[in-house]
């Protein structure tokens, strides 16, 4: 293992400084070694790890329990990621903390210290009170109404963050794989709460440090969305009612699953959101040769799923004539800054309107991609998927999936057409207008999730495919 440790370590803790202590780090290693890979955020999932070091430590709560700050990086042959840890120290674990465990080292028990709101709390203290704790810096929005005294509440079901709810108030997103550089989610959502946007959790602070010489946000602290639902949420329920009440001649729009009405002011709040974007941070246009390099690379990403999942061949010549026809245009489109990764599990419903989360934009890719300028309809196009997505995936397994099919199709063309109508309505780029730009869009984002349903979650593969299909 790698033994190029923070200064910040102390003798006796988790860093060399006594006879017996190498051999202490080495075991604490290995353990978070084995602890990590199981961990939803891993992103290293089916590689072998080949080391784990950790690079940096920070005393946040002395005593017992204790809170350490972590950053580590783990190798897998030439890919180094880096991941923050959270880790909490207690020489005894209560029951209601075991299932956070991550082993044991020097005699205490070593477990993920999110999960301990006594824990925690001090972080919510650190924000208010814009402390400073060795390297990590916690900064507050001017006259954010922060609740020091609140409990925290780890949310489930996120898959590469992790979410504290401190009582009823604020939530403070952790994220799990940090980069140097600007945080778009951050970044885009301060922007839009100074600019009034009622589509906006408005951020409260956040917790920063420096990695490679560049501030890196770690975590953000938000306004919490209490009593609200997340659109995927919403819109399976309006499936699973659409199938339930499903027969011979029903459609979607008559049938107990009209989910219309919701995605048509969905589409409203995205035209919204979009046209903040530009105000915050300017607009621009793609000229042809731009358009013409967008399809080109559609083409390339094409080419590389197809070599991964040979199942896609057979709908080639029809997505590349898409390419062909997005290539074709001659006239320029407007560009702007996006969400990047927008579908249903993106947005929130509350009492009054639909509220836009997560503008970190499509992980995997690099920062300075998921900050540039490009045509708001990419945003359209992933909610549009979204919908496919959120009809196709109960059908699973599903015993009358061949009789549900054309109900599950009604569904997704009449809530899609909603949402494109109230996006329009409201300023949007009229998608009808810009349908070869849409379409192409919408086949590229079928390509990339073909790729991920390969490599991630096979029994899902048949929904982009069977969408393609229906193109």
């Amino acid at each position: 293992m790698n033994r190029d440790i923070d200064p910040d370590l102390r003798p006796g803790e988790f860093g060399p400084g006594r006879a017996g202590d190498v051999l202490i780090l080495m075991s604490f290693e290995n353990m978070l070694a084995t602890w990590l890979v199981k961990q939803r955020w891993f992103a290293g999932k089916g590689r072998t790890v080949h080391d784990l070091a950790v690079v940096a430590d920070t005393e946040i709560v002395s005593g017992d329990p204790a809170l350490r700050h972590l950053i580590v990086t783990v190798s897998h042959g030439a890919t180094v990621d880096s991941y923050q840890l959270f880790v909490g120290l207690r020489s005894r674990l209560p029951s209601v903390l075991r299932h956070a465990k991550i082993g044991t080292a020097a005699g205490m028990q070593v477990y993920d210290g999110l999960h301990d709101a006594e824990l925690t709390r001090p972080l919510l203290e650190a924000i208010a009170g814009e402390a400073t704790i060795g390297p990590l810096r916690f900064a507050r929005v001017p006259s954010a109404p922060i609740e020091t005294g609140a409990d925290s509440l780890v949310l489930t079901g996120e898959q590469s963050n992790t979410s504290l709810v401190f009582g009823e108030s604020a939530i403070l997103k952790v994220f799990r794989r940090p980069a140097p550089g600007p945080n778009p989610d951050l970044e885009v959502a301060a922007a839009l709460a100074e600019l009034g946007s009622p589509h906006v959790a408005e951020p409260y602070g956040w917790i920063e440090t420096r990695m490679e010489g560049a501030s890196t946000v770690l975590a953000i602290l938000s306004r919490y969305l209490k009593a609200a639902s997340d659109g995927w949420s919403l819109a399976a329920t309006s499936v699973r009612d659409l199938y339930a009440s499903a027969s011979a001649g029903t459609s979607a729009a008559d049938a107990g699953g009209n989910f219309a009405g919701e995605a048509r002011r969905l589409g409203i709040a995205t035209a919204q959101v979009h046209a903040d974007l530009a105000d915050a941070f300017g607009a621009d246009e793609l000229p042809p040769d731009a358009i013409r390099e967008m399809a080109e690379q559609m083409y390339r990403r094409l080419d590389m799923a197809v070599a991964a999942v040979p199942e896609l061949a057979r709908y080639c010549d029809m997505v590349g004539s898409a390419y062909s026809d997005l290539a074709k245009l001659k006239e320029p489109v407007p560009a702007q800054r996006v969400h990047g990764d927008y579908h249903l599990g993106q947005v929130m419903r509350t009492q009054t309107g639909w509220v836009v989360l997560d503008f970190e934009g499509e992980p995997a890719s690099p920062l300075a991609q998921r900050r540039a300028r490009s045509s708001p309809l990419r945003d359209v196009a992933g909610m549009l998927r979204s919908f496919d997505y959120a009809a196709r995936h109960q059908l699973i397994n599903h015993p009358e999936a061949v009789r549900l099919a054309v109900a599950a199709s009604d569904w997704v063309r009449h809530n899609s057409e909603a949402f494109c109508v109230g996006y329009a309505a409201a300023g949007g780029i009229d998608p009808e207008a810009n349908s070869v730009l849409l379409r192409a869009l919408q086949m590229d984002k079928a390509v990339y999730e073909v790729m991920y349903e390969a490599r991630h979650r096979p029994s899902w593969l048949a929904i982009p495919l069977e969408s393609l299909a229906e193109f």
